[in-house]
């Protein structure tokens, strides 16, 4: 086992950094503010970050095949054009729910864009119960709705033979799989394959590594966790100079490093003063696991 090395890459603290996706072709790592409401890119050649800011929460962004981005923003699906930075909006969801926004989203392995939604949190995980729901983004812009009573949607990714969707409802401290049909898209069979313990605290977003375990930010508890979803077992805790750990991905040349996104909001001036990294970015090396590469939204 190398050893692991921690290090604060963007300087700015986010109010509630999420959804880090790296950009191949960019050389780049794109990740979301929500409530600062900008999509963000970090370089690593000349470690600055370009913004883009828009008009509603921004809860996920992910990469699209024909150029470009598309991220979930408030109740829409929308498309960014960063040069530009163009937002344009391809559909609208929850619109019964004017209280709702999205939450994490991220493109299957055959380009369909999936992400949930949850209640506007009255503070940092309190919310109103059962109000959020999965959704797809097919292709051809179409959006399916998988199911609801969903509390915060969550960390989400696929099985290395595409055979089984896994997924978070972060109020239920549970890691859950369903099986998964890569044809069509559609998702059966939940069960729970990781329960959180108390010090985990909440699970939040989550990203596959080549050997199939998953790794999984937990929020409030200041870690990434490494879980086997065949036995059920932890086998790696990574912990950050931060509680609120958001999120997690694998980037760099050869995916072997991991990015986590972390957030500031909630905490006092006592809690950020022990923090000063709160809500900031950070690379760790030396896991000795690579990631997979992310998949662009086909549309």
């Amino acid at each position: 086992m190398s050893s692991i090395k921690i290090e604060c890459i963007a300087n700015e603290g986010y109010r509630i950094g999420e959804s880090p996706v790296w950009d191949e072709k960019e050389g780049l790592l794109l990740y979301v503010d929500i409530t600062g409401r900008k999509v963000c890119r970090w370089s690593p050649v000349t470690k600055q970050v370009q913004t883009v800011s828009v008009d509603a929460p921004v809860s996920s962004v992910a990469l699209r095949k024909s150029g470009d981005y598309v991220i979930t923003l408030g109740t829409r699906f929308a498309a960014l054009k960063w040069k530009e930075q163009l937002v344009t909006t391809i559909t609208q969801i929850d619109k019964d729910k004017p209280n709702n926004r999205f939450n994490d989203g991220k493109v299957d392995p055959a380009g369909r864009y999936f992400a949930g939604t949850m209640a506007e949190e009255i503070r940092p995980a309190v919310l109103e119960r059962h109000q959020g729901s999965l959704y797809t983004l097919f292709s051809d812009l179409s959006v399916v709705k998988h199911f609801d009573q969903v509390d915060i949607s969550n960390g989400l990714d696929w099985s290395l033979d595409h055979k089984t969707f896994f997924y978070i409802d972060s109020l239920s401290y549970s890691v859950d799989a369903f099986d998964y049909n890569i044809q069509t898209g559609k998702i059966g069979n939940r069960r729970s394959i990781y329960r959180l313990e108390k010090e985990e605290s909440i699970p939040d977003g989550m990203c596959i590594d080549t050997e199939g375990k998953l790794w999984v930010a937990c929020y409030d508890g200041g870690r990434v966790i490494r879980l086997d979803p065949e036995t059920g077992k932890r086998l790696q805790t990574v912990k950050l100079p931060v509680d609120k750990t958001t999120s997690c991905c694998f980037g760099g040349k050869d995916y072997s490093e991991m990015y986590v996104t972390s957030a500031s909001d909630g905490m006092d001036k006592e809690w950020l003063s022990r923090q000063p990294q709160a809500g900031r970015i950070f690379k760790i090396t030396g896991l000795g696991a690579k990631g997979v590469p992310p998949c662009p939204f086909a549309g």
